[in-house]
């Protein structure tokens, strides 16, 4: 069997190189690059192609999700496993609907994280510690975003209509994409955006993008796999 490569994507250097040093006791994974920010991650990522890389969440500039994002969109084979401090429900369902193999926390033990490694480049997901199939992952993931919604409390009416414009910002946002991303999607400025989604937020009376995206797709107005992610291969 050929070596699983594998691209290592933290800021913090002693974190990072110790996810690197416990995958490289490992016979059938090999380390071939590391990165400390989003935009380098990403462009790494085009080069090297690796069968998996592993991406912590909250990255200087472009964050994991987006990164994600750049990947699914250009078709990058790369899978992605995504790795947080905090073990979120929200920010799990978002990570997987825009195109995550896996999410997991930074306490995981080395041996289970190069276990999600195999899985994740033989095609299957991880979330945590549970491995699913295509299949399976579809199913934990439509009544987990049922759940997530009905713990935001009863879904009401906006208080103000959203218009034309905010509703093309709210399917970018939905999509992951940064302000930035969204500005140069739609050529406005990064203000205008900016001034968008805090009109949106209010207007939907949600406390952040995580869930205005999670409104937005109870609501219809988003569908979960055509006009987000499907599920990668």
């Amino acid at each position: 069997m050929s070596n699983i490569r594998v691209l290592v994507v933290d800021d913090h250097p002693l974190f990072r190189q110790g996810v690197i040093d416990a995958l490289s006791l490992e016979k059938d994974l090999s380390v071939i690059g590391e990165a400390t920010a989003g935009e380098e991650a990403l462009e790494k990522i085009r080069i090297l192609q690796p069968e998996v890389a592993i991406v912590d969440v909250n990255l200087p500039g472009m964050n994991g999700q987006q990164v994600i994002q750049h990947v699914v969109d250009e078709k990058i084979p790369t899978r992605v496993v995504l790795l947080t401090a905090y073990d979120d429900t929200e920010q799990k369902i978002h990570a997987m609907m825009v195109g995550a193999a896996a999410y997991c926390v930074k306490d995981v033990h080395p041996e289970v994280l190069s276990r999600i490694v195999r899985e994740v480049a033989a095609g299957r997901f991880a979330i945590g510690e549970e491995i699913l199939d295509e299949e399976e992952m579809k199913r934990w993931l439509h009544p987990e975003l049922e759940h997530a919604v009905e713990g935001m409390g009863e879904l009401h009416e906006p208080f103000e209509p959203l218009s034309k414009r905010e509703m093309e910002v709210l399917a970018h946002l939905t999509k992951g994409l940064s302000n930035k991303e969204i500005a140069t999607e739609l050529g406005i400025s990064h203000q205008t955006v900016k001034n968008h989604v805090t009109s949106i937020l209010s207007k939907l009376g949600v406390e952040d993008r995580t869930q205005a995206a999670l409104y937005a797709l109870r609501r219809g107005w988003v569908r979960l796999q055509d006009d987000t992610r499907e599920v990668q291969k």
